[in-house]
């Protein structure tokens, strides 16, 4: 999986905001907490509003934060809203690809794939970001990457 500086960038701000709660954050206090470029963030949080995660009031009160707690926010929430579906293959769903002849099991390689990645990042909320506690399961793959054969993650 391949997450763009977009993605990156959102996924950061939206820890900020995740720890900031119900106080605005501007996005200049944001992209300064994160090295974050300020006009590309702009847009950034522009899409996560438009996603209906992130909420925006103008003014001196004014500034950004998350529309539902974080416990409700999957990481996937907030890929999907800065690059669409978790996975595609050429622009489509992979039940929407078909393979010929010795090729015809990558469609089911491209749907295994895609549900691995949803059981981790559904999973994983903004709030296990902002805490830094990762569930018990996701942590166990950052200690041994070959445990992904836990029947728990799939």
């Amino acid at each position: 999986m391949r997450l763009s500086a977009r993605v990156d960038y959102a996924l950061r701000a939206a820890a900020e905001l995740a720890v900031a709660g119900s106080h605005p954050v501007t996005a200049v206090q944001l992209a300064e907490a994160q090295q974050i470029p300020p006009k590309f963030l702009e847009n950034i949080l522009g899409q996560l509003r438009r996603s209906g995660l992130v909420r925006s009031q103008r003014g001196p009160e004014g500034g950004y934060w998350l529309a539902r707690p974080a416990e409700q926010i999957a990481l996937a929430d907030i890929i999907r809203a800065i690059d669409g579906p978790l996975l595609g293959v050429r622009g489509e769903r992979p039940e929407h690809v078909g393979y010929e002849g010795p090729a015809r099991s990558l469609q089911e390689v491209w749907i295994a794939l895609r549900a691995s990645e949803r059981a981790i990042l559904e999973r994983v909320s903004l709030a296990h970001i902002a805490a830094g506690e990762l569930p018990e399961d996701v942590r166990k793959l950052t200690e041994d990457p070959s445990a992904w054969e836990s029947p728990s993650l799939i």
